[in-house]
Parts: structure tokens; sequence; C-alpha cells
């Protein structure tokens, strides 16, 4: 029997940027509330929010101080609670993002084990003595430096923390640590959500820390394979996860697994391990790297898409989990650039657009709409190297003014590239002050680097706005929620996959590339769903640059 969440098209929301109801520069619950309306004409069934619990906005929310109140800047529990409402009483879901490997130095337990060694609260993190001037190893964090931190008040004793050196690890080997985070996520089920986004679950379980990373053991070295998809990981994601269906069946639980292969993908979301009912990997998106600076790290330089390395990672992907769970299906989300950043075409950017979302989001799958990918918004362009609050930005930037970069093009490749300028603030209206997203300037000034708005395209029956309504209620159709799917092969730099249901088959057919491609086609059918130019040659279809079709089949009738 189908779950609810197997139908969803769900859309994304950095809270912080979405929409500023009390002009203090900040997006609020209240500015989810008002555009419910919006969101519902475009196709959206479930919201998923970014963290909106107390903190002190270190890493935008994901620095949690108290996972039981709201952080004032975002609003209140009465809006949460009223929000939860109008989602339900338009016959959406809401998602919440739940921050489980680490909390803030804020947080309450954090405060209290430091104060004294001895508080049951200490052994909710991690910590490991070094000798003098040493640190316990040289495993490097996500965020540059060491994963290590000293403590104020113990000599040579350390704190591990794999993100800001203000956000600790928590200790998912105590029992205690794990039935905290059950009582809390409970906690918000009661409260009427319909599931949690599981954010970096994957790194819940360490490995010894006396183990150093293979190189120079003074200098840190990210390697992910002493805190990535370890051994007590799935143990303890399926007591955490049992215990929320025992109160609520029908939970969604969406895990975060960036590193994961299509084999662990299999493992966090087989039904009866009674973990994950789907999974994000940031493995599904694949980029050429062959046409990179090798003098710069590939980081934080811009990447063309590989068209025909996606097609065969997507197909290991769909065939993998054919029988098991639904794929995640994405371009964009708060910690990469945007779509239309990274792979849209200049000479065809509207139409790329149109067919990066049309090859991608009827497929098998959970579709996830970043806010503003509807209208093409791009990567905000920041001013200065401190917007991007990324310590690994400063040694980019200096690398490629040393290869003779201009500091305008250093500036640009981080800014199309960084995931800070993805969390730009919603365009509603480009006649308003601040784009209509408020009154205030917004809490991150970058300046679009493309003029688009909510209210211009929803009077453009061509815009990139009216394609995706047109597309996702396409994709709401059985054909396109229930369907399987095969991906064919055909020629280089064009996908083209093909659904069927019962007697029903859709053919996908997407040119990725700015040059033509001649593509065979079994079907004479009138395409349903067309972008750009496409020509019919007896058996064959000459697709221009960016083109594409959508053509259904009855199987009888041929």
């Amino acid at each position: 029997m189908a779950k609810w969440h197997e139908k969803q098209v769900i859309y994304q929301i950095y809270p912080k940027s979405f929409n500023d109801t009390n002009n203090d520069g900040i997006g609020d619950l209240q500015g989810v509330i008002q555009k419910i309306p919006y969101l519902k004409a475009l196709g959206i069934t479930t919201v998923w929010l970014n963290p909106i619990y107390v903190s002190p906005q270190v890493d935008n929310g994901y620095d949690v101080a108290d996972y039981y109140q709201i952080d004032q800047s975002v609003g209140s529990m009465a809006d949460v609670e009223d929000l939860i409402q109008a989602l339900h009483q338009n016959g959406m879901h809401l998602l919440l993002d739940f921050v489980m490997n680490h909390t803030s130095d804020q947080h309450p337990w954090f405060k209290a084990a430091l104060k004294d060694p001895q508080s049951a609260y200490h052994d909710y993190y991690l910590w490991a003595q070094a000798q003098p001037g040493q640190l316990p190893n040289n495993w490097g964090s996500f965020f540059g430096g060491s994963v290590w931190e000293p403590t104020p008040k113990e000599p040579n004793n350390y704190y591990f923390h794999l993100f800001d050196r203000h956000m600790p690890d928590l200790n998912w080997q105590n029992p205690a640590v794990r039935q905290a985070m059950i009582e809390i996520a409970k906690f918000w089920l009661n409260k009427g959500i319909d599931g949690l986004r599981l954010d970096a679950f994957i790194h819940i379980d360490k490995a010894n820390f006396k183990q150093f990373a293979v190189g120079d053991p003074q200098k840190p070295i990210i390697d992910d394979t002493f805190y990535a998809h370890l051994s007590r990981v799935q143990p303890y994601l399926r007591e955490f996860c049992h215990a929320l269906r025992a109160i609520k069946p029908d939970v969604f639980i969406l895990g975060e697994a960036a590193s994961a292969s299509p084999e662990l993908l299999i493992d966090y979301s087989r039904p009866q391990n009674d973990e994950c009912d789907a999974v994000i990997t940031f493995r599904s998106i694949v980029d050429r790297m062959d046409q990179l600076d090798s003098r710069l790290p590939a980081e934080f330089q811009p990447k063309a898409l590989d068209v025909d390395g996606m097609r065969q990672r997507l197909t290991t992907i769909e065939t993998k989990l054919a029988d098991v769970s639904l794929p995640v299906l994405y371009w964009s989300n708060h910690d990469m650039a945007r779509v239309a950043s990274r792979y849209a075409s200049p000479a065809y950017y509207w139409q790329s657009l149109k067919c990066l979302a049309t090859m991608l989001y009827l497929q098998r799958g959970l579709p996830i709409i970043y806010y503003g990918e509807e209208l093409g918004l791009e990567n905000s362009s920041l001013n200065q190297l401190s917007d991007f609050h990324d310590q690994t930005v400063l040694p980019f930037y200096q690398q490629a003014l040393a290869a003779g970069y201009s500091a305008d093009a250093a500036m640009k490749m981080l800014n199309s590239t960084h995931k800070m300028a993805a969390r730009g603030v919603m365009p509603w209206d480009t006649d308003q002050p601040y784009q209509g997203f408020s009154e205030h300037e917004p809490w991150l000034n970058g300046q679009p680097t493309k003029s688009v708005s909510v209210a211009a395209e929803m009077l453009d029956s061509t815009s990139l706005l009216s394609f995706y309504r047109e597309l996702l209620r396409l994709k709401q159709t059985s054909l396109f929620t229930a369907g399987d799917e095969v991906i064919q092969p055909t020629v280089s730099g064009v996908f083209q996959y093909t659904r069927q249901l019962a007697d029903k088959v859709a053919t996908v057919t997407c040119n990725l590339t700015d040059t033509a491609k001649v593509v065979s086609v079994s079907s004479d059918a009138k395409p349903t769903l067309t972008v750009g130019m496409v020509e019919q040659q007896a058996d064959q279809n000459k697709y221009q640059p960016w083109s594409m079709t959508v053509t259904i089949d009855d199987v009888k009738e041929r």
C-alpha cells in the first residue's frame, strides 16, 4: 500500500530568506503562512523548513541552543502552530529540519558539561586528552581546521566538533543522549508536524580517536572514513525511527546522507530496517571535472554538468532502489549553489532551466524544489569575503590571485559556487523595496545577478514559473508518481527515459546541450509538454539546443 509521502512535491524554505512580515530584514513563519496560496498554486504539497529553533545563528540555525523553543527572529511557538494548521487546512504537510549530530555550545547541556566535568551532561559530548602542544589526532573539520577545540578549564582536554567549533558533537553512544533526542522529536510530532528531515545523521558514530588519518599527522585532514557511515549509525537510527513510528506510524522520515553510495541508500531506506523512508545523497549530481584549473581547489571552481555521467549515476540509483524506496530528486539546496548559477546555459537560459527541471522531476522519485528555483533565481552576488562566513574562502581567494586571476574574477567564482550565495532573499516583486521580501535591508545583503520575480512571472504564460506549475501538475498524475522507470541509452548529451503504468507509457527526451542532437524515437504521438524546437525526421527527431518533449502513448494502440 502506497504511503502518503510517495506522492509529494516538496518545497524547501530557508525561513530567513523567504518572506519578512515584520520588516526586520529576516524572513519569518508568518511570512510562510502568508504565501501558502502561492505554494499551493505552484503544485507544492509538502513544505520543508530549515531549522527554526533557538540558535545563536553561527550556522544559520543548525547550531541549536534550545530544541523546544522557536528562535524569536523567525517567530513564536504560536506561529508554528498556526503554520501547521494552515498547511493542513490546505491539504499540505510540514517537515522540520532535525539537527541530531551536534548542538550549539550555548545549549544548556554543553554549558553544564563545561562547567562541571563530573556533570552527567559531560558524557553528552565527545572529549579526548592530548599531550601538551598536541591535538588528539589529525582529523579535519568540514568547516576548516581541526575537529578539536581546547576546553578552557581542563588542560590538554579537547571537545570534538565536526562542523564549526561552536557546534560540539553529541555522544550518541550515551543512551541518555539517544533518549533525549527521541523526546525532542516526539514533542514536535505531538505538535502536529508530518515528518522530519534528519540532518547529518550519517555522522552520529565516530571511529577510535586514537586513529590518525593518513598524511601529515600535524595537519588537519578531512577524511569521513572516521566519522561517516560507521557501524553504529544504523542501530542508533533504527532505535530513533522506531520510537517515532510508535507514536505516529505514518511519520515521514527523510534522511540527509550527503556522501551515501547507492548501496548505502538501500541500507538506510529499506522498509524492513525501520529507518528512513527516503534519503538525500549529494552523489546524484555529477559534474565534469576535466575543465578545471589544476592550480586551484575544485570546490569553488564552476563546473559543467556531466550529462552522460549523471545518466549512469541515476540509472544506478533508480535500479538499486527500484523495490526499496523512492530516490530524492533535487537540483539545489541550502548546502550548494543554485542550479541556475551552476548549469543554466547563457545562450539558452530559460529553455535550459525548463529542460533541467523536466529531465529530473518527472523521474521516479520525490522532487524537492529549493525556494526561488521555479523563478530561475541565481546565487546572489556577495561583496566581501566575510559575507560567506566560511574560513575556507580566504585561502581559495588568495590562491586565485596568486594564479593570476583578478579580484573580480575570484569573487565571481566564489559567488557562483558558494552555498551562502544561494541563500539570498525570495524576489516577490522587483518594483518593491528589497524585491518585496521586506521593507528593511535583508539579513544577507547580496545583489541578485538576474532580475526575476514572482510578480512578473505570474503575468507571463511562457515564464519559468508558469512552466513549473504545468510540470508539477503532470508530476502529480499517477503515471509519474507510480510508473516504472527505464533510463534509455541514447546519444551523448541527451537524457531520455520512459515511465510506464499499466497501458500508458511516457517518454521524456531532453537535449541538455548547446548543440542540436538527433535522437531515435519510437512514438509519433503529439507531445504533451515541449520546450524549444524539435524537427521530425522519419524515425528520428532533431532536438535543437536545450529542447525537450514529453509524449504519452497508449500501449494497446501501438
